[in-house]
């Protein structure tokens, strides 16, 4: 019997009951958060039921080739018509805000696979053993015995490649490439996939990791490589933060480093810090990131911080 037999049944149950469903992904959105709403909306079309998707930010641009879908945010939307409320993927980027308004009889449900989630739902599914909410809602759908449509399996291989660095990650498991196998053959459009989100960059996006690649410095006493974006350095490059994507996991494969962090300026007065390391490199990059309040997976954790990013002649300072 599957580990999250029991939870599967009940979402299946307030799914199936559920005239209206509200699907959140989080702020900043990544490939793991969009693949995992976009295929449940199919899920929840396939069993004839309505969904729309929350969320504070807009659907990254960069997607679009692949789904044309629209993000609403929480401020647009009547919460209270919504019976079920399902967050996938770091929830405590933003469905925390919802839950305080939420009324007794509406239905809350988590997925996620990070380690330190600290908000509960009426239901649970939460695996850091996972390498994507995405692997776990391919579970979720092998369990129910659905058949998964072409547009759900790129949705749920978008997820899964993006939390594994294209299977270059130590979180590919043979379960991963179980999954990967299976979704190539329901159609998923894995090359399209590839173009989109690693291959095809604007040129804006080459030429902020060309700033950030020329800033970074390596510390040997603890085999930090560092970089930082400034507000400055997006505005000069014509860039967005979604430009920032994978700078930590490509100075990560710097030789000689354990960990990457990557500093970078965001609206209101936030900077956000993104680690990242490998299983061979014994660094456990979440209890930096917990120092800071934020949190993670030992091999990919985040934070963020008020301050503005100061240059100096030996690195940065935060203000």
């Amino acid at each position: 019997m599957h580990k999250f037999a029991k939870d599967f049944h009940t979402l299946n149950y307030a799914i199936k009951g559920s005239e209206r469903i509200l699907l959140f992904a989080h702020s900043s959105p990544d490939g793991d958060t969009v693949g995992s709403v976009v295929a449940l909306k199919e899920y929840i079309q396939a069993l004839g039921g309505r969904s729309d998707i929350c969320c504070f930010d807009q659907f990254p641009s960069f997607f679009l080739p692949l789904f044309q879908e629209e993000f609403i945010h929480p401020d647009q939307l009547e919460i209270g018509k919504y019976k079920l409320l399902i967050a996938t993927d770091s929830v405590e980027r933003g469905f925390e805000k919802l839950i305080p308004s939420l009324g007794p009889d509406q239905i809350t449900a988590l997925i996620d696979h990070h380690p330190d989630i600290s908000i509960r739902g009426d239901i649970n599914i939460i695996d850091p053993a996972y390498s994507s909410v995405c692997q776990i809602i391919y579970d979720l759908f092998r369990f129910s015995e659905v058949k998964i449509s072409r547009k759900g399996a790129t949705a749920l291989m978008l997820g899964i490649l993006s939390d594994t660095g294209m299977l270059q990650h130590s979180n590919t498991t043979p379960e991963v490439l179980d999954a990967v196998s299976s979704l190539m053959k329901e159609g998923a459009q894995i090359s399209k996939i590839v173009e989109t989100s690693f291959s095809n960059k604007k040129i804006s996006t080459l030429k902020l990791w060309g700033r950030a690649f020329d800033k970074a410095k390596i510390n040997p006493k603890n085999g930090m490589i560092v970089s930082a974006l400034t507000k400055n350095d997006l505005e000069e490059c014509e860039a967005t933060s979604e430009d920032i994507a994978q700078v930590a996991s490509i100075l990560n494969t710097v030789p000689g480093t354990k960990f990457a962090l990557i500093l970078s300026e965001r609206d209101n007065g936030i900077i956000k810090g993104s680690l990242r390391s490998e299983k061979y490199k014994d660094m456990d990059v979440s209890k930096i990131a917990a120092q800071f309040g934020g949190g993670g997976h030992k091999l990919a954790s985040g934070f963020e911080i008020k301050g503005k990013i100061v240059e100096t002649e030996d690195g940065w300072r935060i203000e």
